[in-house]
């Protein structure tokens, strides 16, 4: 896939999750530096479809891409001084699975990329191999958003 079928590819799904649920709600929140929880996602599913790419995979690529793109769908500004917002990032991940299964019907490999996508920090590792590129691939991307 191309860089432009791969950018194609992704957005034929934010529109599916903006559509049919409130993806665009995360344009309103920052996750790293100066970069929102929307556009951040939308990175993550970029780079962690190239790297399924280039290790060959093919066969769950709608998962892949749905799992990266709502895996910080916990819509809340967790720069805000509340105490519900402590100890976001062992927390988020529950948060954003429990509102993807508010709006919409995810496959068991799509829950577990979002619950899972903080590992090592939640204790349990992702069970599939989107799973662990997602995970692998938010970390970078939060590095490169962070200092940049």
């Amino acid at each position: 896939m191309s860089p432009t079928e791969r950018k194609r590819f992704i957005a034929k799904h934010v529109r599916e999750l903006s559509e049919g649920g409130r993806m665009q709600v995360s344009r309103n929140f920052i996750q790293h530096g100066n970069t929102s929880v929307y556009d951040h996602s939308i990175r993550v599913a970029y780079y962690s479809l190239g790297l399924a790419e280039r290790l060959h995979l093919r066969k769950h690529m709608r998962e892949l891409v749905r799992g990266a793109l709502l895996h910080d769908y916990f819509l809340y500004d967790w720069h805000e001084k509340d105490k519900s917002h402590n100890l976001h990032g062992f927390r988020h991940p529950f948060t954003a699975l429990r509102n993807a299964e508010a709006d919409f019907s995810l496959s068991r490999r799509e829950r577990n990329i979002i619950l899972r996508h903080m590992f090592p920090l939640i204790p349990l590792p992702p069970s599939c191999l989107e799973g662990w590129i997602v995970c692998l691939v938010d970390k970078g991307c939060s590095v490169y958003e962070v200092i940049k």
